[in-house]
């Protein structure tokens, strides 16, 4: 479903965050949890939020 960015909640981006970190999408989780905090009006909160999803290095280590 197709939802217009403009209706999305705090909620709905740390549901998205959430996801991509389960995905191991790091850089994705990130991003959305940086919406997430964005939009959240308490700054202890936000700030929670940054924390649990904190920037991925730039480098990445290739596995076999």
């Amino acid at each position: 479903m197709i939802r217009d960015p403009a209706d999305l909640t705090a909620s709905d981006y740390l549901d998205g965050a959430r996801e991509m970190a389960a995905a191991n999408r790091p850089f994705l989780a990130h991003l959305l949890a940086e919406e997430a905090a964005r939009l959240t009006a308490a700054p202890a909160v936000a700030a929670d939020v940054r924390a649990g999803f904190p920037a991925p290095t730039t480098t990445r280590e290739e596995t076999d």
